[in-house]
């Protein structure tokens, strides 16, 4: 079998955030496999704009989606509800075609609240129904303080969360496998 190509999506722009390092911890526990982030740096969703021709960077990411074998979101929460830039990829990622579709997705969030994103992760797994992917519904991967639960050079050291972490991708993983096989 080939090398698993893995696309890891973040809900934050800041390139130090904790969903990005989140997202990279997870990488890492899903194992050896081809992994790009895909970019969510696209202009907003405006119908006039989609007549004209996609934009080329929403092709990519589209491309990018459906070529992975498996993708993680890692998503931070703004106003008790995903961040805008991930809510405008996804209003474009449904626009023709179904790069989701029952494709294993696994949905981490790191937070500085004491529910981690649990409100985050809720909003977008009902956005996430209309694609029909495969969506883990477990463990959910909560992360509550995130600045006391990353080290210096950004690995993830809680002990409780890697745990989780791990379990989560190794189930995304096996998904994968078999959607694969």
């Amino acid at each position: 079998m080939s090398e698993l190509k893995l696309v890891g999506l973040c809900g934050s722009l800041r390139k130090e955030s904790w969903n990005r390092k989140l997202m990279h911890a997870a990488k890492e526990a899903f194992g050896p496999a081809e992994f790009a982030e895909g970019n969510l740096r696209l202009p907003l969703f405006d119908e006039d704009l989609e007549a004209q021709g996609m934009p080329a960077e929403v092709t990519k990411l589209k491309d990018l989606i459906a070529n992975a074998d498996a993708v993680v979101i890692a998503c931070p929460e703004y106003n008790k509800a995903p961040p805008g830039v991930l809510k405008n990829a996804l209003d474009w990622l449904s626009r023709g075609g179904a790069p989701w579709k029952d494709k294993p997705v696994a949905i981490v969030s790191a937070a500085a609240g004491r529910a981690g994103g649990e409100r985050t992760q809720f909003a977008l797994r009902l956005m996430m129904v209309a694609f029909r992917p495969y969506l883990l519904q477990g463990p959910e991967m909560l992360l509550s303080s995130p600045s006391k639960a990353f080290g210096e050079n950004g690995n993830l050291t809680d002990e409780v969360a890697s745990k989780l972490l791990n379990e989560l991708m190794q189930d995304l993983r096996s998904a994968a496998q078999r959607r694969s096989d």
